[in-house]
């Protein structure tokens, strides 16, 4: 079959974008096309896929996120901005509630971060920090403490975003320990049978924060939206920035804004950068793409964004 897509990133979660409105694929083949286009060996290559859906109710429209092994995510938080700039761009809006696969989520334009850098500012929450809806099955709730059967004995902070987030406040990011924790839970162990993302955050300023995440269904990625709205909430879960104060999130990607109320939402304002117009021969089934035909390349957007990064370096 022949798509269209837009290959577009947040804070470098990069990522094909299509328009799914009225296209009518089962699960089975959009997880074949997930595996197709974001093997990042592959043709395309990403962090997973991004369909703009039709609305329902109050949401304009609706997201869904496929990793890239096929596996649906809950949310994306770095993908929605892109798929709320997309659904912006095609309705003629500046705002809306988008449906996510569980929740839904408010999303807005809001002032550059940067020259000539699209800005989203997406709002999720309330999040739990129910261990059942992080998918531990030990436990009622974990802030800032070990998780019993956890290869790790060091404190965490579980959260549902509403996909399942572990995170663990370090001096130094370890990469290696943090790709074998990762690992460990990708094998669906008791205590996590539906696995969880894992990031290792460090504090290095009263209100700045370095996330590295390994991503459930992706692995060790730049960058992961929801881990750093889960950073965020962590952050003022455990005290260490004071709910209602904006924090500046950086990892390898980049950066975006966020902050968490005591209610447990959390805004984060980011990129939603677009880098290229696409088309692509996908065989589902098989989960094989063949070399997109670029028809337009985005050379201002990704120029901005590459300068608003070396401008924080």
């Amino acid at each position: 079959m022949q798509l269209a897509f837009i290959k577009c990133h947040g804070s470098g979660n990069d990522f094909p974008l299509i328009d799914a409105r009225g296209m009518a694929l089962d699960d089975a083949q959009w997880a074949g096309i997930a595996r197709a286009l974001a093997d990042r060996d592959g043709p395309v290559g990403g962090d997973g896929l991004l369909l703009l859906t039709e609305g329902s109710g109050a949401a304009a429209f609706g997201m869904r996120m496929f990793n890239s092994d096929g596996s649906e995510a809950e949310t994306c938080l770095n993908g929605l901005r892109c798929t709320a700039r997309l659904g912006f761009e095609l309705l003629g809006i500046d705002h809306a509630l988008v449906r996510l696969k569980t929740s839904v989520a408010e999303v807005a334009r809001e002032a550059e971060l940067a020259p000539g850098v699209t800005t989203v500012r997406t709002k999720v929450g309330p999040a739990s920090i129910a261990a059942a809806d992080v998918g531990l099955t030990t436990g009622d709730s974990f802030i800032d403490a070990p998780i019993p059967g956890l290869p790790d004995a060091r404190a965490f902070t579980a959260v549902a975003m509403p996909n399942p987030h572990l995170v663990r406040f370090v001096d130094a990011v370890d990469e290696a320990e943090l790709v074998a924790l990762g690992n460990w839970c990708e094998s669906g162990p008791a205590l996590l049978p539906a696995r969880a993302n894992v990031s290792f955050v460090e504090q290095r300023g009263p209100a700045d924060l370095y996330v590295r995440t390994f991503e459930r269904g992706v692995g060790l990625t730049d960058s992961c939206g929801s881990a750093m709205a889960a950073s965020v909430l962590a952050a003022g879960l455990t005290g260490r920035v004071a709910f209602g104060q904006e924090i500046r999130v950086f990892n390898k990607g980049g950066l975006v804004r966020g902050r968490a109320d005591a209610e447990r939402n959390v805004t984060i304002s980011g990129n939603a950068t677009f880098l290229y117009d696409a088309s692509v021969e996908v065989n589902a089934a098989g989960a094989i793409a063949q070399p997109p035909l670029i028809h337009a390349r985005r050379e201002d957007e990704a120029r901005a964004w590459e300068e608003a990064v070396s401008a924080l370096a």
